[in-house]
């Protein structure tokens, strides 16, 4: 088995299971991809696609050996950038969760662009969860989070103190400034992040703390929807304080107490542990590290 079996094999998984797609994409004959499809298959002595009619169907072998085949393939990339003096030029994969992606990656990444303006990075924002499985699959060379990470494999810095707030229209049913018992809080129509960011993960443990259990009226990916709807009084909005403070400026919304209860997060670089950080990398670390929000620095 070589890395070019684990190539073949995973742009077959990436072209729908299609031996035909992937040998297109790779430059080789259909019989060549099967070929090594089968080596595979005979070195393992498992199958790692059903085969239905025609088609191609990963097996839970198959599954298994694509998480491994991904994490392999990136580790191979990384060392290769890594000899071929990629700390010189190159590129970057970063990710960023939706509220981070939003409001405080572009900052970070004008600043970078100053010191290595040779050095392209692409970018992925999605929610944490997504985010997690990209670097354990090396396919992010870091990633900006809002939540903890799970997976022991991921290790993290601190770089930044967050706060939620719990937002509500100027003449809605309650607002600004009205300080709410927790019960009377849950009671209220919630506008709440989706399940998996960042901001949902530190909302559900802290109303697990209070023995609370929250029924949210809507649940969106989108912080500007909530804003929206929380600004036409359909609600109560949990959001970062920081992406509301334009809304929270301009009067649209205001924020409202809940006693007893304290929305605190931190933001976080995470990164695989077992992935050799390049000099480049490191250097996008470091400026990210620099642009703490004033006041909001790193604990």
């Amino acid at each position: 088995m070589t890395i070019r079996h684990i190539h073949i094999f995973l742009a077959v998984c990436a072209c729908g299971c299609s031996a035909t797609k992937a040998a297109q994409q790779l430059h080789l004959t259909q019989p060549a991809v099967s070929a090594a499809i089968r080596e595979l298959e005979t070195h393992y002595g498992v199958p790692l696609f059903d085969r239905v009619g025609r088609r191609l169907v990963l097996t839970q072998q198959g599954r298994r050996f694509q998480t491994y085949g991904q994490r392999i393939a990136g580790l191979f990339q990384d060392l290769d950038r890594e000899l071929r003096h990629w700390d010189q030029v190159g590129k970057l994969t970063m990710g960023a969760s939706l509220t981070i992606g939003s409001r405080f990656l572009p900052q970070a990444l004008r600043a970078f662009a100053a010191q290595r303006p040779e050095v392209e990075v692409q970018v992925t924002v999605a929610p944490s969860k997504a985010l997690e499985e990209a670097l354990l699959d090396h396919r992010l060379d870091l990633a900006l989070m809002e939540g903890l990470p799970h997976a022991p494999a991921l290790q993290w810095e601190a770089y930044q103190e967050d706060h939620l707030a719990v937002l509500a229209a100027p003449h809605g049913p309650v607002p600004p400034g009205t300080a709410l018992t927790p019960d009377a809080f849950v009671r209220q129509p919630l506008l709440l992040r989706e399940k998996g960011s960042g901001t949902r993960e530190e909302f559900d443990r802290v109303m697990e703390a209070a023995g609370l259990t929250p029924h949210p009226r809507w649940e969106s990916v989108s912080n500007t929807a909530l804003l929206q709807a929380a600004a036409a009084g359909l609600g109560l909005a949990v959001l970062s304080r920081q992406v509301a403070a334009e809304a929270i400026a301009q009067g649209k919304v205001g924020e409202v107490a809940v006693e007893g209860l304290v929305f605190r997060r931190q933001f976080r670089v995470v990164w695989h542990r077992e992935k050799v950080l390049s000099p480049l990398a490191r250097d996008l670390l470091q400026v990210v590290l620099d642009q703490a929000a004033p006041g909001q620095g790193r604990p």
